[in-house]
Formats: C-alpha cells, sequence, structure tokens
C-alpha cells in the first residue's frame, strides 16, 4: 500500500526480521551508515547503505520529538520518495532493558580484554560492545527527550 507523501515528507519503511517497525510518512531520517552518518531528507539522493549498529532516529511530525529506535545493522536504502531500512534487529529505546545492554557492554569489554587482536572472538566482541553501547545511546537519548 503506498503512503501518501507531500513535498515535505517521504515514506519510511523500517522492518526487521520480526516484522514492521514503522510504515508511513517521514520529515526526516538520522541513521549510522556503514561511512558515517547519515541525514535523510525527503528529496535526497539515491542510495544504498550498509547499516552498522547504531541509534536511529526520525521525525513523523514538525516540531515534535524524533522517534529513537536501535538498529543492529542491515541495509538502507533511498530513492526519490522512499526511504527503506533493512534492519537485522531493532527495537524502540524505550524497549531496552539499561542494565541488560550494561551488562552486554561489560561482558564484550571483558571478552576485548581477553582476546588476542586479530581474532575472531576479538572481532565478536568488537561488534557485541559496539551494539551494547548504541542500545545504551537509544536509552540515553529517550530519557533525555522525555524530560523535556
Amino acid at each position: 500500500m503506498a503512503i501518501a507523501v507531500s513535498e515535505n515528507t517521504f515514506d519510511l519503511q523500517i522492518v526487521s526480521a520480526e516484522g514492521t517497525i514503522f510504515s508511513g510518512p517521514a520529515h526526516a531520517l538520522a541513521i549510522s551508515g556503514a561511512s558515517g552518518e547519515l541525514g535523510i531528507r525527503p528529496g535526497h539522493s539515491p542510495l544504498i547503505s550498509n547499516v552498522k549498529p547504531g541509534v536511529a532516529s526520525f521525525v513523523t511530525e514538525l516540531k515534535q520529538e524524533p522517534i529513537i529506535l536501535y538498529i543492529s545493522g542491515g541495509m538502507l536504502e533511498v530513492q526519490p520518495d522512499t526511504v527503506t531500512v533493512l534492519a537485522d534487529t531493532a527495537l524502540h529505546g524505550r524497549e531496552i532493558d539499561q542494565a541488560r545492554a550494561e551488562g552486554a557492554r561489560q561482558m564484550a569489554l571483558d571478552n576485548i580484554n581477553h582476546s588476542q587482536v586479530g581474532s575472531v572472538s576479538f572481532e565478536q566482541a568488537q561488534l557485541e560492545l559496539s551494539k551494547a553501547l548504541a542500545q545504551l545511546r537509544a536509552v540515553e537519548l529517550v530519557g533525555r527527550f522525555k524530560r523535556h
């Protein structure tokens, strides 16, 4: 089903293996691309990018707080009127268990400290650390916007 878009919005689709996270018009999207942070607005040039673990935020209503998501990785496709995020895993920031994310961060740090650089376990521990840090950042951002 096509979403009605205006010159100030684009059709944003965020899906993961668990299902559709968001489907509707958006004014802006910020997401962690493989080469750095990406800001997507209506009329953005077409592109395809890997998405690295990080925070994605998007605005559906002007002058409203952004919606904050944790994205574990995936793909991003930008077309003239449609932006699609195919996430490995995506969670709303408010659904993240901060204590569990902090525990995952500590475990990843412990694994990094006990692995050899260049080993598979070291690289996996680095990836797990980046995921835990991204989840903690999402929790932090949700808390910041709730206070305003």
